[in-house]
């Protein structure tokens, strides 16, 4: 799935994936209001949809890519990533639920994710759910031009295996601009000085997945949910961003957010 190509943007590009980004964003913050006891991961597929197409005249990418039937991916509990919407699972109250939005603008694609506790989620659900973004952040403060891409994994892990869950290790960040994945593939476990060393302009996702028990996955017959092993808690969050001289500007940050510890 990965390509190879020039991975420095032109700042005409990296202005498209601003836009792409925000939009893919606002789908996040749209979606806040429908996220509760009792809707089906369809019903939120359909309004994801019609936002995307209707509101903002751009495209889901998950629809028919490789086959994806879906235009997001609704991952619930134990589901780790590209769940697929369904009529026939409605949210319980408890639920962790991962909603993972992409959508094509002008050519360039805006990718990122995030995770809701529905109703009232156990501690560990708000546990997981809390680990697996501030992994997310500490991952995406070290980026900047002559990090290296073992620098993101260690920062994660750093973050994740104190707290006893575990990184999942058969998926990854990826390099993204108007291709959906290209090089490089951003590991979410590294050692730190290691690996590919990144270069201003660069525009990359990190999306670290943690499990609350075992790392390994299992593909569901369908050919694209992935759940854990063990059928424990899985969580994810994911940003869009571009690597800066001293650091990066992310792409899909929303509202709620607090980003400013990547300036200081």
């Amino acid at each position: 799935m990965m390509t190879k190509k020039s991975l420095i943007q032109s700042p005409e590009a990296i202005e498209k994936m601003r836009i792409a980004g925000k939009l893919a964003s606002d789908v996040l913050v749209m979606l806040d209001q429908h996220v509760k006891v009792g809707v089906s991961t369809e019903a939120l597929n359909q309004i994801a949809h019609d936002y995307i197409v209707n509101e903002q005249g751009a495209i889901p990418a998950p629809l028919n890519y490789h086959g994806f039937p879906k235009s997001i991916c609704t991952s619930v509990n134990h589901v780790v990533c590209h769940g697929i919407p369904s009529e026939s699972k409605l949210l319980k109250d408890g639920d962790i639920i991962n909603i993972d939005v992409t959508v094509i603008k002008d050519g360039y694609y805006g990718d990122t994710s995030k995770m809701w506790v529905v109703g009232n989620g156990s501690i560990m659900a708000e546990r997981i759910c809390k680990v697996a973004q501030d992994a997310l952040y500490a991952g995406m403060k070290v980026v900047k031009d002559g990090a290296r891409l073992g620098d993101i994994g260690a920062a994660i892990q750093e973050v994740v295996e104190p707290e006893r869950f575990s990184i999942v290790r058969e998926f990854c960040g990826h390099g993204i601009s108007d291709e959906f994945h290209h090089e490089p593939q951003v590991m979410h476990y590294g050692k730190k000085g290691t690996g590919f060393e990144l270069k201003t302009g660069m525009t990359f996702t990190i999306e670290p997945m943690i499990n609350q028990g075992v790392w390994q996955t299992k593909i569901l017959g369908d050919g694209w949910t992935a759940i854990t092993k063990d059928r424990k808690l899985s969580a994810q969050w994911e940003h869009t961003l571009v690597v800066t001289d001293n650091g990066c500007e992310v792409f899909t940050t929303r509202p709620e957010e607090d980003l400013s510890f990547l300036t200081q």
